[in-house]
């Protein structure tokens, strides 16, 4: 049977509760990611931040602020302010089909793994979606023509 620890990322993109809004927006639009685990000194989860969080936390793309003065507001946001800590987290023991049940059932777009309070990875939507063309490329190999 398949774990969590099977499919999940385990090199995730990480921030502080003291990095800024600036910081997190740069981080996500660098790597391409629209969920940022927070974490402490050895790694312990603290909470998380999405995409979602830092556009209801930021000002209106129609208000008329240049983009300057939009990253010097964003440098005097501190995630912490707008972090998300009620967090649902997940073991990398758990079968996967689980985990992708609370994605689902949840509406979530990820599951940070945690094992002993600290962070071991993080699981997506398109950790899935990724699996799922695999499987389905696997089946279209297996399939007489």
């Amino acid at each position: 049977m398949l774990k969590v620890a099977d499919l999940m990322t385990q090199e995730v993109f990480t921030l502080r509760q003291s990095d800024t809004l600036k910081t997190a927006r740069s981080m996500m639009s660098l790597a391409r990611i629209r969920h940022i685990p927070i974490v402490g000194e050895r790694l312990e989860f603290q909470g998380l931040l999405t995409h979602r969080d830092i556009l209801t936390a930021t000002l209106s793309q129609f208000a008329e602020v240049d983009r300057p003065t939009r990253d010097e507001i964003d440098s005097g946001i501190p995630i912490v302010e707008i972090m998300r800590t009620d967090v649902t987290t997940i073991s990398p023991d758990l079968p996967l089909q689980e985990a992708a049940q609370i994605l689902l059932n949840h509406k979530y777009g990820c599951l940070p793994v945690v094992k002993e309070g600290l962070l071991e990875g993080i699981i997506t939507e398109a950790d899935f979606l990724k699996l799922t063309i695999r499987l389905m490329e696997a089946l279209e190999g297996n399939l007489p023509e």
